[in-house]
Parts: structure tokens; sequence; C-alpha cells
């Protein structure tokens, strides 16, 4: 008969080994762990506090005096700043609507399955947002130069009787830059909108038909709400391409005629590399961004009614 002093001295080795097995589990586990939160501190979040604290100094190269927030109050009083903030703005809210809802009526468009030749559409349509930002960029300042293809097509179908000024003229070189952003992005967005419209229950549109329910219907009343998660995410993240918008501005107008097409992004680049460096207004620059973010991201969590349910 095994006595009660028995069977704990066959557990303890049990246990034992249990605990064993549980460490090396987890010294393996977070070995993988540390290795990525060290890569995220020292390239994320490390260099995120050095521009705080670069932000509220000033100065030359390593001689910089710490101002407090004078840099803060700087940004009020800055005409520059205050264009690029605008010019931002503008792109914002023309190209992103624009975006989303050219990306939504292509995703549905090319989700219905009587389509023809559907990859090859859903691949030309992707291919411009893995195109090179700089590449493209030089394409469209020729497209859209003087004595572009743009400017000869409008005068041939005479709509036009004679050329668009379109990298000199404030108005008309905004909207070539917005017709960039949303040639290249578009694509990138749609196929988010594809694969969400994919996972649907073709039972459920079938059901609409049946009562009754038009295209347009359908799409108002169950594309966009089930879609609702999906256009929220796609427009943060495009809010926020937008708002740190260089690449496109920078080869197309380089921020001209003027400051008229210049966005905040390139306003930092050049307070650290064009003009005298001044590397700690820069940096407060760069923290206007992030506030502006934030403010637009809440503004969207607010209007799309999320609650985090």
């Amino acid at each position: 008969m095994i006595t009660a002093k028995e069977n704990q001295t066959q557990a303890l080795p049990k246990a034992n080994s249990g605990r064993k097995t549980r460490l090396k589990n987890n010294v393996i586990g977070w070995s993988f762990v540390i290795i990525a939160a060290v890569m995220i501190f020292l390239f994320y979040f490390y260099p995120m506090v050095q521009a705080l604290i670069l932000s509220f100094q000033t100065g030359v190269g390593a001689n910089l005096t710490f101002t407090g927030i004078d840099n803060y109050t700087r940004l009020f009083k800055d005409p520059t700043f205050l264009t690029t903030v605008k010019n931002t703005v503008i792109y914002l809210i023309i190209q992103v609507p624009v975006m989303i809802l050219l990306a939504l009526f292509l995703s549905v468009l090319l989700n219905n399955k009587t389509l023809k030749f559907k990859g090859f559409f859903r691949t030309a349509i992707f291919l411009p947002c893995v195109t090179s930002l700089v590449a493209y960029s030089v394409i469209f300042k020729y497209l859209f130069g003087q004595d572009g293809i743009i400017n000869m097509m409008l005068m041939k179908i005479s709509l036009i009787s004679e050329p668009i000024q379109w990298l000199t003229d404030p108005f008309w070189a905004k909207i070539a830059i917005i017709i960039a952003i949303t040639w290249r992005w578009t694509g990138y967005n749609m196929i988010f909108y594809l694969s969400a419209l994919q996972n649907v229950d073709e039972s459920i549109y079938e059901a609409a038909r049946i009562d009754g329910a038009s295209p347009i219907q359908q799409f108002f009343k169950i594309t966009i709400p089930m879609l609702k998660p999906i256009i929220l995410f796609t427009s943060i993240t495009s809010t926020i391409g937008t708002l740190q918008l260089f690449d496109e501005v920078m080869n197309i107008t380089k921020g001209g005629p003027g400051n008229a097409t210049m966005t905040i992004s390139q306003y930092i680049y050049n307070l650290s590399f064009k003009y005298t460096p001044d590397f700690g207004y820069a940096a407060t620059v760069s923290y206007a961004i992030v506030i502006m973010i934030v403010i637009f991201s809440i503004i969207q969590f607010k209007a799309a009614g999320d609650n985090n349910e």
C-alpha cells in the first residue's frame, strides 16, 4: 500500500520537471520578445524621445541651449509654417475623401463575379503603389509640364485653348499634386476593401435583391456598414500619409510656386538641410504633425461612431 508520503515524493520530480519546462519555454519566448522590444525601443521610442527633447532646444550643431516652449510659440508666428499647414490640410480634405470613394467604387466593381480579366484589372490598379516614389513623381512632372501630354490631349479634344500652367500656377499645382497622390494610393486602399468584400456572405446581397433593393441601396445599406472598420482604418492611414507628404511635392513642384504647394514635411527638410540648420525648430514642427495626426484620428473615430465596442 502506497502512503501519502510516498505519493508526495513521487510527485515532486514531476512538479520540478514541469516547472523547468515552463521556465525553458518562458526563456525561449522572452528571448524573441526582448530582441524585438530592444530594436523597437532603439529605433522608434528612443529617437522619438530625443526628438521631443530636441524640440525644446535651439542652436546649431552640438551648441544647443534649452529654450522651453519658445519653439512651440514660434509656430503660431511663422508664416511659412502656417502656409504649409494650410497646403497640407487642403491636400487632406480633398484627396483623402476622393481616394477613399474611388477605391470603394473600384473594389465593388472588381468584386463582381461576372467581370472578366479581374486579375489583370486588380494588378493594373494596384501596380502604382509599388512603383518608385521618385520615378513616378518625375514622370508626373513631365506629364503635367507646359508641353506635356496632359495639355496636348486637353487641347486636342478642345477642352482648353491654351496650355494650363500645372506646375507654375498655385491652384493648378495643387491639383497636379492631388491627382498624383490619388493615382498612386487608390489601388492600395482598394485591396483592403476588396479583401473585406470577399469575406461578405453573398446570401446577404441575394436577400437584399429579393427584397427589391437596388445596387445603390445595397452599396449604402450593406457594403458601407460592413466595411466600416476597414474604411476607418484606411481613412486614418491615408490621413497620416497625407500629413507626412513629401516625395511628390519635392519632386514635382519643389514646393513652388513660392510656397504654394509646400507641405509640412518639406518644411522640416528645408529647416534641417536647406536653410541654416535649425534642428530644434525642425523637431518642433515634426511634433506639430504628431499633434495633428492625433487630432484628425480622434475626429475620424468620433465621426465613425467608434466607442471601443
